[in-house]
């Protein structure tokens, strides 16, 4: 019976610690203004920008380049942020060349990470980027 009470003591401090399950916050309101959503998704999608992300040792590399394969300039910015647990450490993005930017990876741990990164072009459109990425 000890061993029943121990094993179950244990999962309800794992259910209690770990992953809350909130992806987004405020889920609700989000799904009530989806129609935003969508026009949103539909305006990135108009802009024809592609972005590259890579990991090469302790550097994130990004080329963002237009639907002709051009470069596109602008400022870019950004953080990385854990998936399950939360908590963001900012990038220090610096241009290489028009459309290409690097930034050194300061981080508490290794694993898998999210880039959420913002290039405002050079008319003002604002392009985001969402990708996983593995740190080793």
């Amino acid at each position: 019976m000890g061993i029943v009470i121990a094993v179950n003591g244990v999962l309800i401090w794992q259910a209690l610690t770990t992953f809350t399950g909130v992806t987004v916050g405020q889920s609700y309101d989000r799904g009530l203004a989806y129609n935003d959503v969508l026009a949103e998704s539909a305006r990135q999608e108009a802009l024809g920008w592609q972005a590259a992300l890579r990991v090469e040792g302790r550097v994130l590399r990004v080329a963002i380049d237009d639907r002709d394969g051009q470069p596109v300039p602008g400022l870019l910015r950004g953080a990385l942020e854990r998936p399950l647990e939360g908590g963001g450490v900012p990038l220090a993005l610096v241009a290489e060349a028009p459309g290409r930017y690097r930034a050194a990876l300061d981080l508490p741990r290794a694993g898998q990470w999210e880039a959420r990164l913002v290039l405002t072009g050079p008319g003002g459109q604002e392009f985001d980027i969402r990708e996983r990425i593995v740190v080793r």
